[in-house]
C-alpha cells in the first residue's frame, strides 16, 4: 500500500481555537480523520504528524525519506514563508510534495505571499479550508501514480 505523510506545522494544534475567521472551527483531529477516510477511499495510507518544533519537522521529513514514502503533503504554517531549514529537508525528498494552506495566502498579508517551498513542491493548494487537504491528498496520489 502506498503511504503519504501529512506534515502539519507550527500552531496547527490550535486549529479550532486560533483565528476562526481565517481557519474556521475545524480541529486538527477532524482534519486528520477526513484525510484518513479519503485515504481509505483512495487505497492509500496517510500518516499525520504535527509539531511546533522546526527541528522535529526536519527529522520527520528525514524519516519520510528513509521510509521511502510515496508522497508528502505539508502545511507548514508560518514556516512556509521563511524556513530554509525545512525547505532544505524537503529538497532531499524524491517524491511529490504538495503544499497546502487552508486560507488563501495570496489574499493575505504581503509576507504570506512568498513560499520558500514553492520551487521544490509539485504544486500548492490554498484557500479551500479543510478541502485544501483533501484536494492535496488527491493531487499527491495522482502525482505519485504518474
Amino acid at each position: 500500500m502506498k503511504t503519504f505523510v501529512m506534515l502539519h506545522g507550527i500552531n496547527h494544534n490550535m486549529f479550532g481555537k486560533r483565528d476562526p475567521a481565517q481557519y474556521g472551527t475545524v480541529t486538527l483531529d477532524e482534519i486528520d480523520n477526513r484525510l484518513q477516510a479519503l485515504g481509505k477511499e483512495l487505497g492509500v495510507a496517510v500518516e499525520s504528524f504535527q509539531t511546533n518544533s522546526e527541528g522535529d519537522m526536519c527529522l520527520r521529513i528525514h524519516k519520510a525519506f528513509t521510509d521511502k514514502v510515496d508522497g508528502v503533503l505539508i502545511n507548514a504554517g508560518a514556516w512556509t514563508h521563511y524556513s530554509y531549514g525545512i525547505r532544505d529537508a524537503l529538497a532531499i525528498l524524491t517524491v511529490p510534495i504538495v503544499e497546502i494552506h487552508m486560507s488563501n495566502i495570496h489574499a493575505r498579508e504581503a509576507f504570506r505571499h512568498v513560499s520558500v517551498f514553492a520551487e521544490i513542491a509539485k504544486g500548492q493548494i490554498c484557500g479551500f479550508g479543510v478541502d485544501s487537504y483533501l484536494l492535496g491528498l488527491r493531487a499527491a496520489v495522482s502525482a505519485a501514480a504518474a
